[in-house]
């Protein structure tokens, strides 16, 4: 994107006014947020409540209300920021606050996509592996970021370019060839103002992460915007002096940041479920036995069958939702330490946490940085992942990204989802109330679901069947009831769960009759009874 075409960024702006000099770099949160302008260009980093700069937000707000202004922002962010209601990204959803958002996820800040969904803001929904690579493009003055990942699906300009409504018109997504093959170019553009945070911070900026969940891309983001010619902000716990702060656990130099805010401790909550736990920051261990199993319900048979498909030493991805219920499962069985369970935002191994610390883990023997974790992703280092499913399609399309008014965006899905090894989406194969009973090792459908799920055409396509028939990729669709597999042809039905009718529990509940060869396999009968499978 150059400068020309580039709404609602002005990077030759004077540069503002610098805060008083006997300051130092630490300021207050109110101070540190004059220094935004008009049109500027800010960045945030955040994953659900993980890294947030909930202090900074809130100051942004405040003085948006109190005097109109900055107007016409540019909000630039990887991964979903909010609780859902008010928190993360909703206290800067503000009509004339905001003019643009690009970011790879939105549903966890209803009131930014609901300015979207009424077009009242430009909106771009990308990959968010994508964005957390396009920082560091940013950084090195590189025309942008350059990929396989979103082609054929809503990303690709053929189709939408990423734009989520009307009024969004600038394409900053390009479809490019390099050695007679496709990849789609995610444009660069100067980035002016940085929202970090982390734990400690000494006099100078150097910033230390030991109390943090994740690194997330804290390093990528300043480097773009001091690049860039603008100015970081870093929110943190507590300030030492400068050089107090073990030099090797520095992940944020201070000659990157200009100004140093601590934080209320309300607004610096580890995540947003959570003020603080220690596993998440590897200061302890828990032990296994403080998982506790899940009650036998859809949610564990899916999870029960989804498990049945993992292999010893594989590398696994678990999406948010239903998902969690495999490393759950897992646990059960005693296969966890088998495995090795990642995180998109940075963790490897150990035991992902769910609902608002999403992105945390527990056990963990790694932590990275979540453009290096996508680095590995991209290029197919998972063996298997597991995903959601909002609507599937009789070609094997799948969208998660945007259902009649609900927004939530892709997230990390594309980038996972086009290169693991092993594909499995899980799911209901109805939703809305949705009720089931077992009985002697069977299901039974006690309440049909309100909403069918696979449909004759998905609204979004945020898994690009056809791309997957492309590279041969291997594609499961697993839910209580039946389970899918995805060839040349279309969906074929493999598996029905005992006790279900083909025709009233699974045919009449979808908008296509996939593909039956014979009678379909029964799902092991271990699944639907309340105790261990023995998968170990």
């Amino acid at each position: 994107m150059n400068q020309e075409s580039s709404k609602g960024i002005q990077p030759t702006q004077s540069p503002p006014p610098p805060l008083q000099e006997k300051k130092g770099k630490v300021v207050t949160a109110e101070e540190a947020i004059r220094i935004i302008r008009d049109n500027d260009t800010v960045a945030t980093e955040g994953f659900v409540g993980n890294g947030f700069p909930e202090g900074l937000a809130v100051a942004l707000e405040k003085r948006f209300l109190q005097t109109g202004g900055p107007k016409n922002l540019t909000l630039l962010y990887v991964a979903g920021q909010g609780d859902g209601k008010e928190r993360g990204l909703n206290h800067l959803a503000y009509e004339g606050l905001i003019k643009r958002v690009i970011g790879g996820h939105w549903g966890l800040a209803p009131k930014m996509g609901k300015l979207a969904l009424e077009n009242k803001i430009e909106a771009y929904n990308l990959p968010q592996g994508c964005v957390s690579h396009l920082f560091r493009a940013i950084a090195g003055h590189r025309p942008g970021h350059i990929t396989h990942v979103g082609l054929k699906t809503f990303v690709d300009p053929r189709v939408s370019g990423g734009k989520i409504n009307a009024m969004t018109k600038d394409d900053i997504v390009e479809l490019i060839h390099i050695g007679g093959k496709e990849y789609l170019l995610y444009k660069s553009m100067p980035v002016n103002i940085a929202l970090l945070r982390g734990t400690t911070a000494d006099t100078f900026g150097n910033t230390s992460f030991e109390k943090e969940a994740l690194y997330l891309e804290a390093t990528q983001i300043a480097q773009a915007v001091k690049n860039s010619g603008g100015k970081v902000i870093m929110q943190v716990e507590r300030i030492a002096e400068r050089g107090r702060i073990r030099a090797r656990d520095v992940r944020v130099p201070g000659i990157y940041v200009d100004y140093i805010v601590q934080s209320e401790p309300e607004h610096h909550w580890q995540t947003f479920a959570e003020q603080y736990n220690p596993a998440y920051s590897a200061e302890i261990v828990i032990p296994m036995a403080a998982i506790k199993p899940l009650p036998l319900d859809e949610r564990k048979i899916i999870g029960r069958r989804a498990a049945m498909e993992l292999t010893p030493g594989s590398i696994v991805n678990l999406g948010i939702g239903i998902p969690e219920a495999v490393s759950m499962v897992a646990s059960e069985e005693k296969i966890l330490e088998t495995i090795m369970m990642t995180v998109e935002p940075g963790p490897i191994g150990g035991v992902p946490a769910g609902g608002l610390s999403f992105g945390a883990s527990s056990n963990y023997e790694c932590l990275l940085d979540q453009p290096s974790q996508f680095d590995f992703y991209d290029g197919g280092g998972l063996d298997l992942a597991y995903l959601g499913c909002a609507q599937a399609d009789e070609t094997g399309n799948v969208n998660v990204s945007k259902v009649g008014t609900r927004f939530p965006g892709a997230g990390g899905f594309i980038n996972i989802t086009q290169n693991s090894k092993n594909l499995f989406f899980v799911g209901t194969l109805t939703a809305g109330d949705l009720e089931i009973a077992l009985e002697d090792g069977k299901l039974r459908i006690v309440k049909e679901g309100k909403i069918k799920k696979f449909v004759k055409q998905v609204e979004h396509i945020t898994f690009s069947g056809a791309y997957a028939k492309e590279v041969k990729q291997p594609v499961m669709y697993i839910t209580e009831r039946a389970v899918f597999k995805l060839t040349p042809q279309g969906l074929h039905l493999i598996e029905v769960a005992p006790g279900i009718d083909i025709q009233k529990d699974i045919l009449d509940q979808m908008e296509f009759t996939p593909i039956i060869e014979g009678d379909p396999k029964i799902m092991d009968r271990r699944i639907f009874v309340d105790e261990i499978m023995g998968l170990k």
